[in-house]
């Protein structure tokens, strides 16, 4: 069923706007005023698996199936020179697998829009762009989802503040960036080990401030988390309770081919537990630990990380990622994972005539730091995890995806997804989710 409220309809009413109620500058090289729509529902089963315990928060080992659905609008437009407001309203629903948890890895990245069975409205973006031009020669920005069409300077100083995704500005990957268009697993959309600062859906409040100045760029922001771990309301303290990045990106060209490295540092500081913490406290007083008894102190949490993109041919790309975070304390915003390593390549389909066709292959592997590993082994349980007990092995993803290109900017993806060690427990799995997406933009 569907509930409205006056925001709701006052969103359906935005996504249903007709593009040409949003017409472009009659200069084509600048849009002031734009409008973008996309579409995603994707369908995954899983057969069931052999596993030899489940406990609180282990993927089910019996035969399921999960869905999701995502509307939105990304409406924009230019009020002065090197100035952009976004107003992304979205509508959402879906299930997930084993009410979300069980995994690392998860194999949807859509899943934290889709809180409920129904359609939910909610505001998803709604900041300003200010971009200050420093000459270096001018390249064009196509019209694309929250981006007007127009010209910047090569060396330019950008500054975004107000309601977006960490994800928006920091860590981009050519290949390996977005579940609605390539891969599917989170640990494929970002780094599994980056604890961003965001609310339950993956979006914050805060300021990203870049500096392009040749092949370098870089880049720093501060953003708000959830008020308690992996929670939908948002903690304003942002002075006290934030999540902070600092990334430098250079781009080269090898062999004649565009690539990029990016190394991203990133420090949490929130109200969390820390699993030592837990583990002394159900010791000394005979109980299976529990992080939710000893979440009463601020923390620091924080990580390193390294991205690679490398283009091998016009048709033929590369990736890389890797992170290493403290391990300390429970996971603020993101997925349980302490160390992860991804690697993957993305082919476009000239060779065989399907020009706008990809396909994708992706390997990850998480791990998790000592003190997680004790508390989880002791019996532990997590937000995402917890089987009861552990046989620690890493957890391994395969993802193997063919984008299939059906008219204009409507794609149809057939996706396989294979995870070793689920919850990185080895007597449990492995687990093969299949699935199939429809994605359209308009």
């Amino acid at each position: 069923m569907f509930r409205f409220s006056r925001t709701g309809v006052a969103i359906l009413v935005a996504l249903l706007l007709p593009q040409a109620g949003w017409a472009q500058d009659t200069d084509p090289q600048t849009e002031t005023v734009g409008a973008h729509y996309q579409l995603t529902y994707i369908w995954q089963a899983k057969p069931g698996f052999n596993a030899a315990y489940s406990g609180a928060n282990s993927v089910v080992p019996e035969r399921e199936f999960s869905n999701t659905l995502t509307l939105t609008a990304y409406l924009g437009f230019r009020p002065w020179a090197g100035g952009e407001i976004y107003f992304d309203p979205e509508a959402a629903q879906g299930q997930a697998f084993s009410n979300l948890t069980g995994l690392g890895g998860f194999t949807n990245g859509e899943v934290t829009r889709a809180s409920s069975s129904s359609l939910q409205f909610y505001r998803q973006r709604l900041f300003l762009r200010q971009t200050w031009n420093q000459g270096g020669g001018a390249e064009k920005q196509a019209s694309d989802l929250n981006q007007l069409a127009g010209l910047v300077d090569k060396n330019r100083f950008v500054l975004t503040a107000g309601n977006f995704s960490t994800l928006d500005v920091f860590d981009k990957n050519s290949y390996a960036n977005d579940p609605r268009r390539q891969f599917m697993n989170w640990g494929l959309m970002t780094y599994a080990a980056y604890d961003y600062a965001a609310d339950a859906r993956g979006f914050g409040w805060g300021a990203a401030a870049e500096w392009y100045q040749g092949d370098w760029v870089l880049r720093f922001g501060r953003m708000t988390g959830p008020v308690t771990p992996n929670d939908l309301p948002v903690d304003f303290d942002i002075l006290n309770h934030y999540g902070d990045q600092f990334e430098v990106e250079h781009a080269h060209e090898l062999l004649g081919q565009p690539g990029k490295v990016r190394v991203l540092a990133w420090r949490n500081r929130a109200v969390l537990a820390r699993f030592r913490d837990a583990i002394n406290y159900g010791l000394a007083n005979n109980q299976t630990p529990d992080i939710f008894k000893v979440r009463n102190g601020e923390q620091f949490k924080y990580g390193l990380g390294l991205n690679l993109e490398q283009a091998i041919s016009p048709s033929l790309g590369v990736f890389f990622r890797a992170m290493q975070t403290d391990g300390a304390t429970e996971t603020y915003a993101f997925t349980e994972v302490d160390q992860s390593v991804a690697a993957g390549m993305a082919l476009q389909g000239a060779g065989w005539g399907r020009a706008q066709d990809t396909l994708g292959l992706g390997l990850m592997q998480n791990g998790l730091s000592r003190d997680r590993r004790d508390y989880l082994e002791a019996g532990g349980i997590s937000f995402f995890i917890g089987d009861g007990r552990l046989q620690y092995q890493p957890e391994n993803i395969f993802e193997m995806y063919y984008s299939l290109n059906v008219a204009a900017k409507t794609f149809i993806t057939f996706d396989f997804q294979r995870i070793h060690n689920p919850a990185y427990n080895a007597d449990r799995g492995p687990v093969n989710f299949g699935g199939v997406r429809l994605h359209a933009e308009f």
